[in-house]
C-alpha cells in the first residue's frame, strides 16, 4: 500500500495535503483496503466550519460504516461530488481521485504524522 510523503496522516486514517490556500482531505490507502468495497459516502456541507477531530463525513462499505474526522480546524470549501454517484472511486484511488473534501485550514491537528510515522503505527 502507498503512503505518499507529500501529506500528513491522522491515526484515524485520514490524510491531508496542502494545495495552495486550501488542503485536500481523504482516507488512506490502508483505510480503503480495510473497509472493502465502498458503496456510499456522506460528505460535509460546503461552508461548514469544523474543528480538528470532529466527525465530518461517513464512508460506508459492504462491511461497515466508518466516521471520517477532520484532520484540521477550518472551513469546508469543496466536496468531491463525483463520490455521490461513484463511491467506488475511493477504492480505485483513495490517494488522488477518491479525495473527500477540501478545506481552508486555520489550525492543523497537533497529532498528525508524517508518512513514516503513519506506516510505523500501521505496520
Amino acid at each position: 500500500m502507498s503512503t505518499p510523503t507529500d501529506r500528513q496522516y491522522a491515526s484515524s486514517h485520514e490524510w491531508i495535503k496542502e494545495d495552495g490556500d486550501v488542503s485536500v482531505v481523504g482516507i488512506t490507502d490502508f483505510a480503503q483496503d480495510q473497509l472493502g468495497d465502498v458503496v456510499y459516502v456522506e460528505l460535509p456541507e460546503v461552508g461548514r466550519v469544523v474543528t480538528a477531530g470532529e466527525t465530518v463525513a461517513v464512508v460506508e462499505s459492504v462491511k461497515t460504516a466508518s466516521d471520517i474526522y477532520a484532520p484540521a480546524s477550518g472551513e469546508i470549501t469543496e466536496v468531491n461530488d463525483a463520490l455521490t454517484a461513484s463511491p467506488e472511486k475511493i477504492n480505485e484511488g483513495a490517494l488522488d481521485g477518491g479525495w473527500l473534501f477540501k478545506m481552508r485550514v486555520d489550525t492543523f491537528s497537533p497529532d498528525l504524522m508524517d508518512a513514516a510515522g503513519y506506516e510505523a503505527a500501521n505496520g
